[in-house]
């Protein structure tokens, strides 16, 4: 297993560049690109750059484990029961995953829809989004990167035994799920969405969530809050994982180099 950060959590100030020869310097050994409006990673950088920026992170040990896209200028509805905001959001989870095929990336996360709209009701949402995932599908095989799908508080496949299900539904290899213990933690125990979910995990992001009472919550330093990461890592190994632990944790909840330590502790490597 590799030790993991996102970019969701260094600065954005860093480039590229800097961002890898840091989070290396801190103890990590794989990262995840975030797709953004402007910068160097967005949908419109040409290809032969995303190659490029590819290349770098392997000459400096760097492994590019799987992308996060965070455009803020659009606003992502795969499950829509409006036609056109549905095929606009399938449109730009191709181009996302296009970018993300040009890093090198075996897998993109997606959100799916954040939150679900009050009028948009769960089951049509459940058909909508099977119908979007079923299209992009061969997509996702023609450019080699899959979609990964995470919970996210999203009001959305709330429940281990609906993500199988909606991934199941799907029947495509190339759609799985985002396993992120902190985010689920808040209703329902880490572990069991591991080993009712199995193979269907793809990637790990590893984040802890702490409950002290029904008006606070917060996501704390890895060990410092209600996950049960012996029992994670147990399920893990039990499915066969063996990919990066991508930590998303908060650098000012925990410093960077005491995260990556304590992947490591946790992973036992």
């Amino acid at each position: 297993m590799k030790v993991g950060v996102t970019g969701l959590c260094t600065p954005r100030e860093w480039s590229f560049a800097e961002t890898l020869d840091r989070i290396k310097s801190f103890g990590y050994d794989a990262f995840e690109p975030i797709i953004t409006d402007e910068g160097e990673i967005t949908i419109n950088t040409p290809e032969a750059e995303l190659r490029a920026l590819a290349a770098l992170a392997a000459e400096k040990g760097i492994t590019l484990t799987s992308t996060c896209p965070a455009i803020g200028s659009f606003r992502m509805n795969v499950l829509s029961d409006d036609e056109a905001v549905r095929a606009e959001s399938v449109e730009m989870t191709r181009k996302l995953l296009k970018t993300s095929a040009g890093l090198g990336c075996d897998a993109m996360l997606h959100t799916l829809c954040f939150p679900l709209p009050p009028d948009l009701y769960y089951d049509v949402a459940f058909a909508q989004g099977v119908k979007s995932l079923k299209e992009l599908a061969p997509y996702c095989k023609e450019v080699g990167c899959r979609i990964a799908v995470e919970y996210v508080w999203n009001k959305f496949l709330n429940g281990p035994l609906e993500m199988r299900d909606f991934i199941d539904a799907v029947g495509s290899d190339q759609v799985g799920f985002y396993f992120d213990p902190g985010n689920m933690r808040v209703h329902s125990y880490s572990h069991h969405w591991v080993r009712i979910l199995g193979k269907r995990i793809f990637k790990v992001h590893m984040k802890d969530f702490k409950h002290e009472n029904w008006a606070t919550t917060t996501f704390p330093g890895l060990l410092e809050g209600d996950v049960d990461f012996d029992a994670v890592m147990r399920e893990l190994r039990a499915i066969g994982f063996d990919g990066a632990l991508v930590s998303e944790v908060d650098p000012g909840a925990q410093p960077f180099e005491k995260t990556a330590a304590l992947i490591r502790q946790i992973a036992g490597i």
